[in-house]
């Protein structure tokens, strides 16, 4: 069965991102706490969605997908990324991983998104068959950019100051989204 995360799931939803970030071989970087989580899925801006998949018979949790929507300036219309899709090794190979992006595949839909997009590692060969398998056409030709720590510190303390005008008023606002 796949369903709607609930905040009850933050801590099992925790665990998978260590279990999947243990695969990766990044454990130490999967730093995200609980409380960071509960708000990024169900505080009053979320950041993120997410669904479970959860055995038919014993109703134990076997995986997850996280994602948010993105916004194409080449098409004008929202997509989605999917920054995890993590199914638990014992239960891989039962149809849990087709199941969530499936099910992320309708939202996509509903939502009248063009796109669903999301990174896989270079070595990560039996997941990369698996998304071959339906249809998932791999983009070869782009590289993912990161900026982080040091770099992102130094490059944002060059920033110069953004104004934004406000609509009904000659007034400053911020760009930041939050």
């Amino acid at each position: 069965m796949i369903r709607s995360a609930t905040q009850d799931d933050i801590p099992e939803i925790r665990t998978m991102i260590r279990e999947l970030a243990a695969y990766e071989r990044a454990v130490e970087q999967a730093r995200a706490t609980e409380e960071q989580l509960g708000e990024a899925l169900f505080g009053e801006h979320p950041a993120a969605f997410a669904l479970i998949a959860e055995d038919d018979g014993t109703g134990e949790v076997m995986g997850y997908a996280l994602w948010f929507p993105r916004f194409s300036t080449w098409t004008g219309t929202r997509g989605m990324h999917l920054e995890d899709l993590y199914v638990r090794p014992h239960a891989r190979g039962a149809g849990h991983g087709k199941a969530l992006l499936a099910a992320l595949a309708a939202t996509c839909r509903r939502n009248g998104y063009d796109r669903f997009e999301w990174w896989v590692l270079a070595w990560n060969t039996p997941t990369i068959d698996f998304y071959t398998s339906l249809g998932v056409e791999l983009l070869d030709e782009w590289k993912v950019c990161r900026l982080s720590g040091d770099p992102l510190r130094e490059l944002a303390a060059q920033a110069p100051p953004v104004r934004v005008p406000a609509a009904d008023a000659r007034e400053e606002r911020s760009c930041d989204p939050l």
